[in-house]
């Protein structure tokens, strides 16, 4: 599949260092083997990370913005894509041509458990596909690839390792950990007539673009696992529109700040 889409990129007179100026916003030389890719956050809301990353290309050209990190342990590229999945798995699918083979993302999910906390750290085990990108990141007639329902799942060894680290890190500090089982949708406002429905599926927490970053990691022979801040509980009455405290949301940034980077640290470098 990976091969046809770059050949089919060629056909139509882009090469390898097109993708990534227009994916990536940078040369290829600039990715290095170990990435993580966010959404929404970038590098200084974490305190391990600041004043030690690097901004490597002008955000007034290019829809993503892409750091260098450096820390004690080593260096890693840090990439904020923007929200969705389509530009999302763009970006994961641009980095299948660079160094890169190991990708942790990091993001915001919804609770749909009682037990699942705001603040509380969750790792999917596997993400449901509600979103339309993922049609077109399967080998076949674009007209018969629907996606929908269908779960995708981060790299097993990675999984195995993030967990770990993560377990290690969340007990010392007394942060929640959970497995999620997870549903990416497309869409936030229109979301809440199915949550119901969602549930009935099996699924525990709610976010926008590791199904089809699972799918696009995959297809490029990359490592992805990804790592949740829950952000808000919906069957609460705690969504992103309305009712979460002001106490949850600092606890909330507080896991996310500190917890983190110390995860990210143990899972890239040990």
């Amino acid at each position: 599949m990976y091969e046809k889409l770059l050949k089919s990129l060629k056909f139509y007179g882009s090469d390898e260092d097109d993708i990534c100026a227009l994916f990536l916003g940078v040369v290829n030389p600039d990715i290095l083997e170990k990435v993580v890719i966010a959404p929404w956050w970038e590098p200084e809301i974490f305190d391990a990370y600041g004043g030690k990353h690097k901004l490597l290309n002008n955000p007034e050209r290019s829809t993503v913005k892409v750091w260098e990190v450096s820390s004690g342990n080593g260096s890693f590229t840090y990439i904020k894509t923007g929200i969705g999945a389509a530009v999302l798995a763009d970006v994961v699918l641009a980095l299948g041509i660079t160094r890169c083979r190991e990708i942790l993302f990091i993001g915001s999910a919804g609770s749909l458990d009682n037990n699942i906390r705001i603040g509380d750290i969750v790792i999917p085990e596997y993400s449901i596909c509600g979103d339309g990108t993922s049609r077109y990141l399967k080998d076949g007639r674009l007209s018969e690839n629907d996606s929908f329902g269908e779960k995708s799942f981060p790299d097993k060894e990675g999984y195995k390792k993030l967990v770990s680290a993560a377990e290690k890190h969340c007990s010392e500090n007394n942060v929640k950990l959970h497995i999620g089982r997870n549903f990416s949708v497309d869409t936030i406002l229109a979301q809440f007539p199915f949550l119901g429905e969602i549930q009935e599926m099996g699924c525990n927490v709610i976010e926008m673009e590791t199904a089809a970053a699972f799918r696009a990691a995959e297809i490029a022979g990359l490592s992805l696992t990804a790592l949740f801040s829950v952000s808000d509980n919906i069957i609460q009455n705690k969504s992103l529109v309305s009712g979460r405290t002001e106490e949850e949301n600092n606890y909330r940034k507080t896991t996310r700040r500190i917890i983190f980077p110390r995860v990210i640290e143990s899972y890239f470098f040990g």
